[in-house]
């Protein structure tokens, strides 16, 4: 189908989508008080020649941290300056169905010189993130993957603040890119860089005032790797994870027992910086086959400030419902192998051209297919429990658009129960994880490891 003949018809079901005039609608000019975003090519300098042909919101630095405040409206208005169709998806954010930035789902991709206007108001405060939900692979292994900062509308005890954005790069000693899939990565567990950056830089240092309380968030926007974190010998303690705040004590991970921190996934510490100039705090990644690497610094500068780790407050709660167990209905959902089906139908929006992967054992016929009904149907207001099963040997960080969720249990580790967007599933594990269907509309529900994502690992929820 030809994306005019879709847009004229006014009756496209293609991925749950209902009338396409309203999508169409939404192709419109932003207004004076927006946030003008521009999806462009840009060039960066990884190696020793600069590396063409990336893309991010600027034509020489990577995607910048975009804030809001909670309560506060936002208008995000997303131009597409590139070839390519695209269109962008707020990670976390509990926000109306129609601006999660899912083609087929939500809207209709975005085309070369459209904008299209996203407004929500956040309802929680947290550390999210912004990528393309539209030729979702290639865009986003050439660099458009952004943090987004909700602020608290009320005062916080950091003295200041640094965000990490995590992610590979898979580039030629010349700086040229890399194939940036392969058939037996998809298949397995990705296809890993081998350029690993912090905010596109390879082991940055930031300065901030000695003996301050610095608030550390860290994002992993990677395609595939899973990141395996600590700060080594750091006064510090997690403050929030996915965007919500943590209210229990929470070991920190060490070198012997990392956090695992997959695609998609946020952590943010408090971390009293050290009291004399020229100290550090490492952030540093323990990388299954590779050295122990320091992805980024923390430098102390100037005269001590003396703050305690003690002076660190809660974080105000986010207004999520929270489930009946009790009460909770039970869905079923078998991640794994396929044995069978063609490539993605995926429309505008890139195939890889293989289907490796699947939810109970049927896998994803792309976002364009005609006629796909949700994975699971859910009445809105009611409590459910999600029981998502690996029966493959690899990882797979499941994430459900729209809602936020609390693991409940696990077959093979004792699991905080913190409110979260994105499960990441180890070898074999089964994890029940608890929701209340409070936000409406059909919801995108995949393995963020973007090629599991687009060779059948994803499907949606409806909530009605």
């Amino acid at each position: 189908m030809k994306r005019r003949d879709f847009i004229l018809s006014g009756s496209a079901t293609l991925f749950g989508l209902g009338a396409s005039t309203t999508m169409a609608s939404r192709l419109v000019q932003s207004t004076p008080d927006a946030q003008n975003l521009v999806i462009q090519s840009a060039s960066y300098q990884f190696r020793d020649q600069p590396t063409q042909n990336l893309v991010s919101l600027s034509p020489n630095a990577p995607p910048p941290v975009i804030r809001g405040k909670v309560g506060q409206p936002m208008q995000l208005s997303v131009r597409n300056a590139t070839s390519d169709y695209t269109a962008m998806h707020w990670h976390g954010l509990r926000i109306p169905n129609a601006m999660d930035g899912v083609p087929y789902l939500t809207q209709m991709p975005i085309a070369d010189g459209e904008t299209f206007v996203y407004e929500f108001t956040p309802p929680d405060a947290g550390t999210y993130w912004y990528h393309p939900h539209c030729m979702t692979m290639s865009q986003m292994a050439h660099g458009l993957t952004g943090v987004m900062v909700i602020e608290e509308d009320q005062e916080t005890s950091f003295d200041s603040e640094q965000v990490i954005n995590l992610r590979d790069f898979r580039l030629k000693e010349n700086g040229e890119f890399l194939p940036y899939y392969s058939a037996r990565g998809a298949a397995r567990s990705g296809t890993h860089g081998n350029v690993l950056t912090a905010n596109w830089q390879q082991s940055p240092v930031y300065d901030h005032p000695a003996g301050s309380i610095l608030r550390l968030r860290v994002v992993n926007t990677d395609t595939t790797r899973i990141h395996r974190l600590h700060l080594g010998n750091a006064q510090a303690k997690i403050i929030a994870w996915d965007g919500h705040p943590v209210e229990q004590d929470l070991a920190l991970p060490s070198k012997e027992n990392p956090l695992f921190v997959g695609p998609g996934q946020r952590v943010d510490f408090a971390v009293l910086m050290p009291t004399d100039e020229e100290q550090t705090v490492d952030l540093i990644a323990e990388l299954p086959g590779r050295r122990t690497q320091i992805m980024a610094s923390l430098r102390s500068v100037g005269a001590s400030l003396s703050r305690d780790i003690k002076d660190v407050t809660p974080l105000p709660q986010n207004p999520v419902a929270l489930p009946n167990i009790e009460q909770a209905e039970l869905h079923e959902f078998v991640f794994g192998w396929t044995p069978e089906g063609g490539a993605p139908n995926d429309g505008y929006c890139g195939s890889l051209g293989y289907t490796f992967w699947s939810i109970n054992r049927t896998p994803w016929p792309g976002d364009a297919a005609p006629a796909t009904g949700p994975l699971a149907t859910l009445e809105r207001g009611k409590s459910y429990i999600l029981r998502l099963r690996n029966e493959s040997p690899n990882l797979h960080p499941i994430h459900l658009h729209g809602l936020a969720f609390v693991p409940i249990r696990s077959n093979l580790r004792d699991l905080p129960p913190l409110l979260t967007d994105t499960a990441l599933l180890l070898k074999d594990e089964i994890i029940d994880i608890a929701l209340v269907a409070d936000n409406p509309g059909d919801w995108a529900f995949h393995c963020h490891v973007i090629e599991h994502q687009k060779t059948g690992l994803a499907g949606y929820i409806r909530v009605t």
